[in-house]
């Protein structure tokens, strides 16, 4: 019996904090919260799922009942987790990483993201690359040489000219302009 349940918005720790403090509120007992999913001791009944259901709602989240949503929720957080969270060097490409983890065809997850979503996978790809850049670039402490390293841009050029044709600045015009322009991650 798979006792697991998915929930859309969680994009970070605090997310995750969160959710753990509602099901605690709700004397909900669970095995471990990461993002997007909450491993259960047991299923929910009818009025626990309810209840979990509005709570979530009021902190921004929400079950994830179908499963093209679940899919384009678990492509999210894979970006989301290689992108923000991760130091692992990995060699692959966006389309072994997803179809390796989900395991369904990188067409058909793609297309189906697309539809959804209203942009490309691989432009939401793009999108938290770039929030991630505007991030390191706050924290000020990696030259740009390294960030392009640390997020796999070939050279310092691709990633500024990314980031540049994604924020309509150039990295060292956002360094210096006095609003960072950043979005949360639940946001992009």
């Amino acid at each position: 019996m798979n006792n697991t349940i998915h929930i859309k918005n969680m994009v970070c720790p605090r997310c995750i904090s969160a959710v753990s403090q509602i099901l605690v509120g709700l004397n909900i007992d669970y095995k471990a919260v990461k993002l997007g999913e909450v491993e259960l001791v047991s299923m929910l009944n009818e009025f626990e799922k309810k209840s979990l259901q509005k709570k979530l709602q009021n902190a921004g989240f929400s079950l994830i009942d179908d499963r093209k949503s679940l899919l384009i929720e678990q492509m999210k957080n894979l970006v989301i987790e290689k992108i923000h969270y991760s130091n692992e060097k990995t060699e692959l490409k966006w389309a072994d990483i997803v179809t390796g983890e989900l395991n369904l065809d990188y067409k058909y997850l793609s297309s189906l993201f697309s539809s959804v979503e209203s942009i490309t996978f691989e432009q939401y790809i793009i999108n938290q690359k770039i929030e991630r850049v505007k991030e390191l670039i706050v924290y000020d402490e990696l030259t740009l040489s390294e960030i392009a390293f640390q997020l796999h841009y070939s050279s310092v050029a691709y990633l500024s000219n990314q980031f540049k044709k994604v924020t309509g600045m150039t990295p060292t015009q956002f360094k210096k302009s006095v609003d960072k322009n950043r979005k949360s991650l639940d946001e992009i």
